[in-house]
């Protein structure tokens, strides 16, 4: 018989983090513990990690939907059916919860070349909003430390500002030396996006992820088809479920996909994102929703048993002040798992 309990852990930024949505200055988590009766010493932790206007799950019914979880634990199967899409972010963090207490309730999920810490995964430096001299002082800083990938959030500051920092990233590195991604957040209309689209294309930009809003799929397929810069879609996927996901992909026919399981509703359903994108030749990479190392931990090792060559978005774990401190480390732009790194001994629960 399983037990559960879980527990409110607001997230600190270090620093204010800027996006096309606004200033986040803190982030809601949750942490979710599941215990067997036949080992009641372990148990798994799951994290339910919220963004404020980007996540579906409704804030202000996380908590009772949570509780409802604790009482009928032992009907998870029952609720993912009945009410999984309606909270993605916490069916991920019950997948998650579950996975590592039936693993061992120790954060390792699967033996591999990372959880020895063999073998890093390449990831981006993001590049938050900031004022044109802050974001410049970023980039010099991810360059420095050793990251070959470069993730800038723009739509913030005037766009022909946000022209002039790839500009002089481009005078000192070539596309082969700094591979350069720009996440607008729907920033664009899509009146005005062919135009800043061709703008960025003469900087050699890699991709863009959600250069207009979405729920726009005929404005969304037309960029795709002239883009001279590939597009990535991520918002658009979020809430997207059973064949609407192949209607989705054949409709607009991007060149990406960029997968978050805490938005999408956990690694199972990510899983048949990249089913589909196979069969339509869409390449893809996953990116952590702000989670705090639990999360990021779970996704980071489902992401290299994925087999992924592409610099991958999980470098938000130093992001908060009250973090928890664990095995992952970030060095010369890829993220490691140090097995002699034991995680913070006194871990939420």
């Amino acid at each position: 018989m399983l037990k559960a309990s879980y527990q409110h852990h607001p997230l600190i930024f270090k620093k204010a983090a800027g996006t096309s949505r606004g200033i986040l200055h803190q982030k809601d988590s949750w942490f979710i513990y599941l215990t067997d009766s036949d080992d009641p010493d372990r148990y798994g932790i799951g994290e339910v990690s919220i963004i404020p206007g980007l996540s579906i799950d409704p804030m202000e019914a996380v908590e009772s939907e949570l509780k409802l979880i604790c009482q009928q634990i032992n009907s998870y199967a029952a609720w993912t059916k009945q009410r999984g899409n309606l909270f993605p972010a916490i069916r991920f963090g019950l997948e998650m919860a579950l996975s590592d207490l039936y693993s061992g309730g120790n954060r390792v999920f699967s033996n591999t070349d990372f959880t020895a810490g063999k073998a890093g995964i390449s990831i981006n430096g993001l590049i938050w909003m900031e004022d044109f001299a802050g974001m410049q002082k970023q980039i010099e800083e991810k360059i420095a430390a050793g990251f070959s990938c470069l993730k800038l959030k723009i739509g913030a500051i005037d766009f022909e500002q946000e022209l002039r920092l790839l500009k002089s990233i481009r005078a000192h590195f070539t596309p082969n030396q700094i591979e350069l991604r720009v996440d607008a957040n729907g920033a664009f209309s899509p009146a005005e996006a062919p135009e800043k689209l061709k703008k960025l294309s003469e900087f050699a930009i890699h991709s863009i992820e959600q250069p207009i809003r979405q729920g726009q799929a005929r404005a969304m397929a037309a960029l795709c088809k002239t883009s001279p810069v590939p597009i990535a879609l991520d918002e658009e996927l979020i809430g997207v479920y059973g064949t609407n996901k192949v209607q989705l992909l054949e409709e607009i026919m991007p060149q990406y996909l960029i997968l978050k399981p805490s938005l999408l509703g956990g690694l199972a359903m990510a899983e048949e994102w990249i089913e589909l994108s196979a069969k339509n030749n869409i390449a893809w990479w996953a990116t952590s929703a702000l989670e705090s190392n639990i999360g990021l931990n779970c996704i980071a090792q489902w992401v290299f048993l994925q087999s992924s060559t592409m610099p991958q978005g999980l470098g938000t774990g130093q992001l908060y002040t009250n973090n928890i401190e664990s095995p992952l480390k970030i060095a010369e732009g890829k993220l490691f798992h140090d097995p002699n790194k034991e995680w913070n001994a006194i871990l939420p629960h």
